[in-house]
């Protein structure tokens, strides 16, 4: 089994985590907010406090990872703050991938940001990645229906993980 970095791990993402964790994997999960690291913590999940607009605060916590999940398509905040975690801090992380365990990305690319930015973001995902010849899969899954977005995010985990 693997260790699953989820970054951007909300309610959505704990809901993947427990999915995992269930199937036999280990799970990190981010948040930029303290007060939630104990929720994560009580999911099974090992907690990180790191924010992707701060990508250094993401490095140590791809140590050991198989699989990086991307989870912030319905990520909010300034338009340009939003675009530049699908843009430069999105590039900056995949970069940061090159030379880890990294084996595997999931990128959400549905959501409430726009599909322009999510569109640009998934095209830096697959050029990072056939570049390094790491496997993703993109999400495409609604996430308004949490329970068939928590089984789609999954398979696209299971899937990179098979290449």
């Amino acid at each position: 089994m693997a260790r699953v970095l989820i970054i951007g791990c909300g309610c959505r993402g704990l809901a993947l985590a427990g999915g995992l964790l269930a199937a036999g994997h280990a799970v990190r999960g981010t948040t930029r907010d303290a007060g939630r690291l104990a929720e994560i913590e009580a999911a099974g999940a090992e907690p990180v406090l790191g924010d992707p607009d701060r990508v250094g605060t993401l490095s140590a916590a791809l140590d050991g990872v198989g699989v990086v999940c991307v989870l912030l398509g319905s990520a909010v905040g300034a338009a340009d703050a939003v675009a530049a975690l699908h843009g430069t801090r999105l590039e900056m992380l995949m970069m940061r991938t090159i030379d880890t365990t990294v084996r595997g990305v999931v990128y959400e690319a549905a959501g409430i940001v726009d599909a322009e930015v999510l569109a640009h973001g998934a095209q830096r995902v697959a050029a990072a990645c056939d570049l390094s010849r790491i496997p993703y899969r993109l999400l495409h899954a609604d996430p308004g229906d949490h329970t068939s977005w928590a089984a789609a995010a999954q398979d696209c985990v299971e899937i990179v993980l098979a290449v």
